[in-house]
C-alpha cells in the first residue's frame, strides 16, 4: 500500500495539473507557456519528418517515441490562446485567432484529426502511411501558420 501512495499522489497531481495549464497570471506567461510548448512539439514532429523524408533511416520504435511526444504535447499549446493572450510579450499570433475564433478552432480540430490519422500510421509502423499522414499533417499544419501567424514577431 505505502508502495502504492506516491504513484496515486503523482497522477493525481498531473490530471490536476492538466486544466490548470490553461490558467495564467499574465499574459506574457501564455504567450511564453504556447511557445514552449509548440517548440518542444515541433522538435519531435520535426524528427519523424526526417524519417517520413528519407533524411535520416526509419527506425518504427524513435518514430513511435516520438509521435508519443507530439501526441500528448499537440493539445498544450492551444490551451494559452485564452482572450487578451495576444499582448504582453513578442509573439507571431496575428489577431485573427481571437478575431475570428471559430475558424482558428476548426484549423486546429483539422489538426487534430490528421494527428490522429499520423499516430496511427506510426503505431502501425508503414512508412507508406507514415509518409502520407506526415504530409496531410503538415499541411494542416501550414494552414493554420498561413492563416494565423504572423512571418515577425510583433511586440505588441
Amino acid at each position: 500500500m505505502k508502495s502504492l501512495l506516491p504513484a496515486l499522489a503523482l497522477f493525481t497531481g498531473l490530471t490536476c495539473a492538466l486544466p490548470a495549464c490553461a490558467q495564467f497570471q499574465k499574459s506574457e506567461d501564455a504567450i511564453k507557456y504556447r511557445q514552449g510548448a509548440f517548440r518542444v512539439m515541433a522538435e519531435h514532429f520535426g524528427r519523424i519528418g526526417a524519417m517520413a523524408n528519407g533524411r535520416v533511416p526509419f527506425d518504427a520504435k524513435v518514430a513511435q517515441e516520438n509521435m508519443a511526444l507530439v501526441d500528448a504535447l499537440h493539445g498544450l499549446p492551444f490551451s494559452a490562446f485564452d482572450a487578451g493572450s495576444d499582448k504582453g510579450a513578442p509573439n507571431r499570433a496575428r489577431p485573427e485567432v481571437w478575431k475570428d475564433a471559430a475558424k482558428f478552432k476548426a484549423a486546429r480540430d483539422k489538426l487534430d484529426g490528421e494527428m490522429s490519422k499520423l499516430a496511427a500510421a506510426v503505431k502501425g509502423g508503414d512508412l507508406g502511411a507514415i509518409k502520407t499522414a506526415f504530409g496531410a499533417t503538415g499541411g494542416a499544419c501550414k494552414g493554420c501558420h498561413d492563416d494565423f501567424r504572423a512571418k515577425d514577431y510583433s511586440a505588441n
